[in-house]
């Protein structure tokens, strides 16, 4: 469902072990909002649901919920290193908009709930 690059899951993972906290997970996920009219989520969880979707990625558990698991199908999450920093990046097959900063989307089928930018 989800590819996460070797890069960004070497990232994701040296960003765990500095939280100290040995039950945490990688969360992602979709919401509602963004110029596009859903935005993506990423950050460290430590409460599972039971509809959740869980997966494990290069040893790394990634957990999505599941009405957001429908709008992340063959996401591809990388991080690259640039001049300026770092950042990760998401390529999402199921959007055919996305706002200029790659936070937001929309799809064919589903509009979201845009907000003003």
């Amino acid at each position: 469902m989800i590819t996460i690059t070797e890069q960004a899951t070497d990232k994701i993972k040296e960003m765990l072990a500095a939280e100290e906290s040995p039950n945490l997970f990688l969360r992602v996920g979709v919401k509602e909002g963004g110029c596009s009219g859903f935005s993506y989520g990423m950050g460290f969880d430590d409460d599972q649901h039971e509809d959740d979707h869980v997966f494990d990625i290069h040893g790394l558990k990634v957990v999505v919920d599941a009405e957001s698991s429908k709008y992340l199908r063959g996401v591809e999450i990388d991080f690259k290193e640039s001049a300026m920093g770092g950042g990760f990046t998401i390529h999402n097959p199921n959007a055919i908009a996305t706002c200029g900063c790659g936070s937001s989307f929309r799809t064919k089928d589903e509009a979201g709930k845009p907000e003003e930018c």
